[in-house]
């Protein structure tokens, strides 16, 4: 076993805890961001001012109304910003835009006594625009050939003989929709500038140092003049990775030259019509069988929604092409990427980053062809795995490390889930039940971790060893509700071999720990879990040689355990508290800085080869579902799931990252209909869906009736913080069994072996259109003249009829 991955004795990783804020979560004590206000005196309010225009020119921009407004203290434009006007890191951003680029896009803020000071001198500023030809449906950027950023082509094998040697080939087209974060605390900073002009920003930000960094351009000052400090998010999922920047920017530059703190916070319609999606995606796509149901050639173009800047679109785009395969293997493939640029707001990162859309095209694709090839969707999935010992790699060129996990997970939840007798039992239900329909999908997940841009791969932490025997941990890792810090507390008590009461975790500051990642591509665990670990081996190293002086003894035979230091073979001992009062004494440096970075992981971009990810997160998962054939309308029996997140850190955590996991991606396949007015009427490009009322997230009544979750057990990764593996993203993309089930009760109200198309999201409207559809199929499966995305009341939710070759 590797060092990084080796537990010692009694360690406190592994034990099931509760998240280490959970009483001040559940009681409310728990202070975010927004909450500091209250705490501060004298602060400035801001308010954007919004154009309701999907695009145009900006010929005029009056403030002088709004500065005789009542408590209007100032007016903020591009005129005031002295270092660069803009907020994102490919300069394509601009922080006051002179070109409206989608609906509610702010060109100016106000800063007010109050909050509503400042939103009624945002309605009095004039703007005055021409306006511009716009483009909001990924359609539309299409037929216009409006595309930004890098085009990757990732090529694998010979395609062209792949399909000459294959018994069936089909085309395909899908289009599918993009996601609301709808985190709980919407974007949010405090600014504040002390007596030397350095500024202070408190921000619910995912990736402090980036923040800092724009911060720091958009004033024009160097990077330690501005630190920035995250206590915590209300949630985030990657919606505050990139997108905070901009808003802490605004702040701080009020706060600089108003002298005054200033508290920057969108109310959730701001937040929704204001900040990026998940990427909607449109695939095209030609895929080829031997007569055996094996993948030979597989050729697709994916489009992704990039929005009207880049923000993270290219290696969103470079996740989803990596990820395509999934869990099969597919000896020759060529697949292009390219990002449409649209006059909506600019999609980011969210949970997953691009892999859940990869993936989704070829498990479409599978569930569509698998009626076709004459397989059980089960069956045809279980042909193509991975497979160990084949020398088999990734489109990419990775080689598939622990192949044998993607079959060990399927059958394990094929046993522990009953299938073969609940598919029995299934069939008999739906021939005795002809308006209500029951299918049951099982569908596997391989997920790689590590950042795509290999230098993101590392992390950094900063220990303080108190004289008292306390310990004060800080790292660059963020928390956002996942459970990092709970884990980070486990892994330093535990390289420490102190009880988890000794051990604090400061609030995330870029003062402490510089130049940090994102917590982001599931890997805040990895990162700074052996960040923290490196760092308590230098002081535990420290400590051993101080108490082999006082136990008589070598430092290699001396063990600290629960607090305790002992002599292998002696009885004596020396307290914790005790050990470093005399190392302190002794003159022994007790705090260290700690640092992990990746190894083995290459990437050139640009041929699109190599292996960028350190490993890969495997999971399966079962979905019973029940379909009424006059609605469409649906609910989820049960599921069961079995997941391999290693040798869990803290299990208890790591099950309810699967859960929440799984419901946020079932959201996203199912319920989540994100939809903007593509008319020419005056709301061109507005947002539709701008409130819970409209847009509809999953909650208690989605839940699954039965859901069984179960860790893959004796799953030591050799390669991570304790034998653990990532779990913040994967487990989203299990959901898509319950998309597969729904196609499959669709399928059986219609004869055997018709391949149904299914819109995602897969609405019950969505899933109506699909019944329909199976029901008007003739006895050769072939699928009824209307499309199952019809009625769904637009064609970017569709899917183009399957065609054989």
């Amino acid at each position: 076993m590797s060092h990084l991955s080796e537990r010692p004795e009694k360690p406190a990783v592994g034990v099931s805890m509760p998240h280490e804020s959970a009483y001040q979560h559940v009681t409310g004590t728990a202070l975010y961001t927004d909450d500091l206000v209250q705490r501060t005196k004298d602060v400035l309010h801001a308010h954007p001012v919004q154009v309701m225009k999907a695009h145009g020119r900006i010929t005029a921009l009056r403030t002088a109304p709004a500065l005789a407004v009542p408590g209007v203290v100032r007016v903020l434009t591009g005129a005031d910003v002295p270092g660069v006007n803009d907020a994102g890191m490919k300069h394509d951003e601009p922080l006051f835009p002179d070109e409206v680029m989608f609906h509610g896009h702010a060109v100016a803020w106000v800063l007010g006594e109050t909050l509503e000071a400042a939103r009624l001198g945002a309605a009095a500023v004039e703007v005055e625009i021409e306006e511009l030809p716009s483009l909001i449906t990924l359609q539309d950027a299409i037929a216009a050939d409006s595309y930004h950023g890098a085009r990757p082509v990732m090529t694998h094998g010979d395609v062209d003989a792949g399909f000459a040697d294959s018994a069936h080939v089909f085309t395909g087209e899908f289009q599918f929709s993009g996601q609301e974060h709808f985190y709980l605390e919407t974007h949010a900073a405090l600014a504040q500038i002390d007596e030397n002009g350095q500024v202070f920003i408190q921000s619910s930000t995912q990736h402090p140092s980036e923040t800092q960094e724009i911060v720091a351009h958009v004033l024009g000052v160097p990077s330690h003049e501005v630190t920035v400090q995250c206590l915590r998010m209300g949630g985030g999922f990657g919606g505050k990775e990139m997108q905070p920047h901009g808003f802490a920017a605004v702040a701080a530059l009020g706060a600089k030259l108003t002298g005054r703190p200033v508290r920057f916070r969108l109310n959730r319609t701001q937040d929704l019509t204001m900040s990026g999606k998940r990427h909607g995606f449109h695939a095209e796509w030609k895929i080829g069988f031997d007569t055996e149901g094996r993948i030979q050639a597989l050729e697709a173009t994916l489009t992704a929604d990039g929005g009207w800047s880049l923000d993270l679109s290219e290696p969103v785009l470079a996740r989803a092409l990596c990820h395509i395969d999934n869990t099969y293997w597919i000896p020759n493939a060529r697949v292009a990427g390219r990002i449409a640029k649209t006059h909506t707001v600019s999609n980011t990162a969210f949970r997953g980053f691009g892999g859940p859309q990869g993936m989704l095209v070829i498990e479409d694709i599978l569930g569509r062809c698998a009626p076709r090839l004459g397989l059980d969707p089960m069956e045809l999935r279980e042909r193509n795995f991975y497979r160990p010992g084949q020398g088999q790699t990734t489109p990419y060129g990775q080689p598939v490390t622990q192949p044998e996990r993607i079959a060990t997970v399927w059958e394990q939840v094929r046993a522990d889930g009953g299938i073969a007798d609940r598919k029995r039992e299934i069939a008999a239900f739906n021939a005795a039940h002809p308006h209500t329909k029951r299918a049951l999908a099982v569908t596997g997940v391989k997920f790689g971790i590590s950042f795509n841009l290999t230098a993101f791969n590392q992390g950094g932490a900063l220990v303080l060893i108190y004289k008292d025997g306390s310990v004060l941990i800080n790292h660059g890792g963020t928390e956002m509700g996942q459970g990092l810090h709970t884990k980070m507390l486990q892994v330093a008590a535990t390289t420490l071999g102190i009880p988890l009461h000794k051990v604090r975790l400061a609030p995330t500051r870029t003062d402490k720990v510089p130049n940090t990642s994102a917590t982001a591509a599931s890997s805040g665990a990895d990162l700074n879990g052996g960040a923290i670990k490196n760092a308590c081996e230098q002081l535990r190293e420290r400590l051993l040689q101080v108490a082999a002086s006082q136990l008589g003894a070598n430092a290699s035979d001396v063990r600290i355990v629960e607090g305790v230091a002992r002599a292998l073979g002696s009885d004596t001992e020396l307290a914790w508290d005790d050990l470093v009062r005399t190392a302190y004494f002794q003159r022994v440096q007790l705090s260290a800085a700690g640092y992990y970075r990746t190894e083995g992981l290459h990437w050139d971009a640009k041929s699109f080869r190599g292996s960028p990810f350190k490993y890969f997160a495997i999971g399966a998962a079962a979905t019973e579902v029940e379909v009424d054939g006059f609605t469409g309308a649906y609910r989820i029996r049960r599921v069961d799931i079995v997941h391999d997140v290693g040798d869990s850190l803290s299990p208890m955590i790591d099950i309810g990252q699967v859960e929440g996991g799984f419901v946020q991606g079932a959201g996203w396949l199912t319920l989540e209909d994100l939809r903007w007015d593509t008319g020419d009427g005056p709301n061109r490009g507005r947002l539709l869906t701008q409130a819970a009322s409209t847009y509809k997230l999953p909650s208690f009544s989605e839940m699954p009736e039965e859901f069984n979750v179960h860790l893959l057990e004796n799953a030591t990764e050799e390669g991570a913080v304790y034998g653990s593996k990532a779990v913040g993203e994967p487990p989203l993309m299990l959901a898509f069994s319950v998309r597969e089930a729904l196609r499959q009760a669709a399928a059986a109200f219609g004869p055997d072996g018709v391949s149904v198309e299914l819109a995602s999201p897969a609405t019950p409207e969505a899933v109506y259109w699909a019944i329909e559809a199976a029901r008007r199929a003739d006895a050769a499966g072939n699928g009824g003249s209307r499309s199952a995305a019809a009625g769904a009341g637009e064609v970017r939710t569709g899917a183009k009829a399957l065609s054989g070759a």
